[in-house]
């Protein structure tokens, strides 16, 4: 068992882009999971090498948005390692101009924090075919609030149990009641550019935490919870 932290320090760049919701540009990436994808990605170009596979994760780019229909505004809140360059984004498509903000902060255990995540939960289902001749492996959305919460809780962590949980999922550091969880699906996005289409559930998890293991719950602040991060789900959110 990995010693326990007793705190830990998060240092991250995070962009608040809030955009004119019916601008072609903008009105594009909300249609289109790929589109949203590239908008965020167009703030870091140059970090690093063209093509380079796992560039997202390198510079730590994570993302999520929300849409204000009756204003028509998108906010779109992008953390990262580097500091992001929005101007590839027309400038007539901002409702305001970016704010960047330096994030550094230093949790401990025992500390309560107010989240919000949006998220993609989801389980792994084998392929079919006899043991050792099966097709590859899918994933399965959960769509429903309560399998949601279930799938948010097996990644909580309480005071004295490990960061990998029995059945290997890695934990969070953090420990909530599960039934304290506010909990909404969202509309899923999806791409017909993507290869063989592109759907993904999402979920909005808010709530409260109380640190029990601050190294996980850094490691989950900076590098995401579960899958779909490239487009716009696993950033936590605290305050």
């Amino acid at each position: 068992m990995t010693e326990t932290s007793v705190a830990a320090r998060f240092v991250a760049t995070h962009s608040v882009l809030t955009l004119d919701a019916r601008h072609p540009f903008v009105a594009k990436s909300l249609v289109d999971a790929q589109e949203m994808h590239r908008t965020v990605m167009s703030g870091f170009r140059g970090w690093v090498e063209d093509g380079s596979p796992d560039a997202r994760s390198q510079m730590g780019v994570l993302s999520t948005w929300s849409v204000d229909l009756k204003a028509a505004a998108l906010v779109l809140v992008v953390q990262s390692r580097v500091a992001g360059d929005w101007s590839a984004i027309p400038r007539d498509a901002f409702v305001r101009g970016p704010r960047v903000i330096t994030v550094d902060r230093t949790v401990r255990v025992g500390e309560a924090l107010a989240f919000r995540a949006v998220l993609n939960p989801s389980r792994s289902v084998p392929g079919a075919g006899p043991p050792g001749a099966r097709g590859r492996s899918r994933r399965i959305a959960h769509t429903t609030p309560k399998h949601a919460r279930d799938w948010f809780a097996r990644r909580l962590q309480p005071e004295g149990e490990p960061r990998v949980a029995p059945d290997g999922v890695s934990r969070i550091g953090a420990d909530t009641d599960p039934e304290s969880l506010s909990v909404r699906m969202l509309p899923a996005v999806t791409s017909a550019s993507a290869k063989k289409g592109l759907r993904i559930a999402r979920v909005e998890i808010r709530g409260a935490l109380t640190v029990t293991d601050p190294g996980p719950l850094i490691e989950a602040m900076g590098s995401g919870i579960g899958h779909a991060r490239a487009y716009g789900c696993g950033l936590l959110l605290i305050r």
